[in-house]
């Protein structure tokens, strides 16, 4: 599989600069594919996971440069915490995830004194349509009720206890791609209800009916 059409994001980007005078924000917030483990793990579907999270990344952020860089712009790729850590059996994602972190700080070393600032936005789970279809996997697993019990289910040792809606997602990238974040180049800001900051091998000590941790 090669990269994505040249083309095809330099048109979009052409359409862009005619229509709104010129560009000043890239979001890279394509992404998917790469679930399974290593060793049943096709060629073809870690081909895709490449393409769909990393490639789509590089080659509009390559396109868009010379029309950021005129503006003073800003570029906001959307990872993962999937990209912070590993999730189990889903080596492409992770790995791609992991991997689109290196090339927003890659393009925030480059292009910083050039005036365009990069930053990257890693979500925990997020109400989505891609994220209902992992959710009904849980629930045929586990046999739940619902979409909404697997998403408490996966957000349940999550400190505030949900996952985050699109909306509030969104508002961190605009805060990320506006003029408050002048300051913010090669910044990695998670999304995700502080899941990433809970000490895995202390849950066992966690109380969940209470909400507390016992403690001598």
């Amino acid at each position: 599989m090669t990269l994505p059409a040249r083309g095809t994001f330099g048109a979009a980007v052409a359409v862009a600069e005619r229509r709104f005078g010129g560009l000043d924000v890239l979001v890279a917030n394509a992404g998917g594919h790469g679930a399974g483990p290593t060793l049943r793990m096709a060629d073809s579907t870690w081909r895709q996971s490449a393409h769909d999270n990393l490639d789509t990344a590089f080659v509009s952020a390559r396109e868009a440069l010379p029309g950021l860089i005129r503006r003073q712009g800003a570029i906001v790729v959307v990872s993962s915490i999937a990209g912070l850590f590993s999730g189990p059996e889903a080596v492409g994602y992770v790995t791609m995830k992991h991997a689109c972190i290196g090339l927003a700080r890659s393009l925030a070393r480059d292009f910083g004194r050039l005036g365009v600032r990069t930053n990257v936005v890693c979500p925990g789970w997020v109400i989505t349509a891609m994220a209902d279809e992992q959710m009904k996997v849980l629930v045929r697993k586990f046999d739940l009720r619902s979409v909404a019990d697997a998403y408490a289910l996966v957000t349940k040792d999550v400190p505030l206890g949900r996952p985050a809606t699109v909306a509030e997602v969104a508002n961190l990238i605009c805060f990320l791609a506006s003029n408050e974040a002048s300051m913010m180049n090669g910044a990695v800001c998670t999304v995700d209800g502080g899941a990433s900051v809970v000490d895995l091998p202390t849950l066992a000590f966690v109380d969940h009916n209470s909400g507390a941790e016992d403690h001598d």
